[in-house]
């Protein structure tokens, strides 16, 4: 099961997104962060949500003001990926859009005290191996094609 939620008021990237639409599955607490505007309709978000969530397999559970509990997941990982893009906007500025997909991979590469491992390891069985600094020379640069 996942749960979603909005990060709004953040400032306009040069693509013009505004919000970040965070997803969390519950068992392995792995998060997806999709940069969206405020301005987007309903049916965007249907489009966003059959290419980037449906294609996991993934079911929606609503959670309502009277069963809260789902929703404190999605609050945490919310706090934490605000405070990972105050310590980035800094040298992000404009294209903090750009970047998400490298706070996402941090995120989900974090130890997660309950499920006693990283979400990446929850979901594939391994450790990640990962290198630094791939953003700057690009997936081309770093198996070798340039």
């Amino acid at each position: 099961m996942i749960n979603m939620d909005f990060i709004t008021g953040l400032p306009s990237s040069r693509r013009q997104h505004d919000s970040i639409w965070v997803i969390v599955d519950r068992m392995t607490k792995a998060a997806h962060f999709l940069p969206v505007k405020t301005t987007h309709s309903i049916e965007d978000y249907a489009k966003l949500y059959i290419q980037e969530v449906k294609g996991l397999g993934s079911k929606v559970n609503l959670s309502t003001a009277f069963y809260p509990q789902p929703y404190g997941q999605a609050k945490c990982t919310i706090h934490t990926l605000e405070d990972m893009l105050r310590a980035c906007v800094i040298n992000f500025k404009c294209n903090w859009d750009d970047h998400l997909l490298l706070i996402e991979f941090a995120y989900n590469n974090s130890y997660h005290s309950s499920i006693q491992m990283a979400s990446y390891e929850a979901l594939y069985g391994r450790r990640c191996i990962s290198h630094i600094g791939w953003f700057e020379v690009g997936e081309a640069g770093l198996i070798g094609l340039i």
